[in-house]
Formats: C-alpha cells, structure tokens, sequence
C-alpha cells in the first residue's frame, strides 16, 4: 500500500508541473477554445516535467464538418 500513495503523490506532482508549464506558455488565456487547443494544454499536462527539457507537444485535430 505505501507504493501506491507514493506513486499516486508522484503522478499529481508530474501533473501539477504540467499545469503550471501550460500556465506560463498562456495556454490558458484564449477566449476561443477549440479541439487543437484543447489537446495542446493535455498533452503539454500530461508532459509535466519534460517541458523544462525541451518537450513542446502540439496537437493538430480537424473534425469533420456536418452537411449542408
């Protein structure tokens, strides 16, 4: 049990350097979100320390658009 909560410590801590990477880059501040943006700010999340290394994931989606 004591490796879990540490692992679980460990991965918040991971996440939290991410929202803060996320945070400085201003990914946070669009008025207009869409799906690239969106993705931006997870992936650069999920990324968490390895932003300060050089890591700057991007995220390019384009959905469909419905008929006419």
């Amino acid at each position: 049990m004591r490796g879990t909560s540490i692992l679980g410590v460990i991965v918040v801590i991971w996440l939290v350097i991410g929202a803060v990477a996320a945070g400085q880059r201003g990914y946070y501040s669009g008025d207009d979100t869409n799906c690239a943006e969106a993705g931006t700010i997870l992936v650069t999340i999920v990324a968490g320390p390895l932003n300060y290394i050089g890591a700057n994931p991007k995220v390019d989606c384009k959905l469909p658009e419905p008929s006419k």
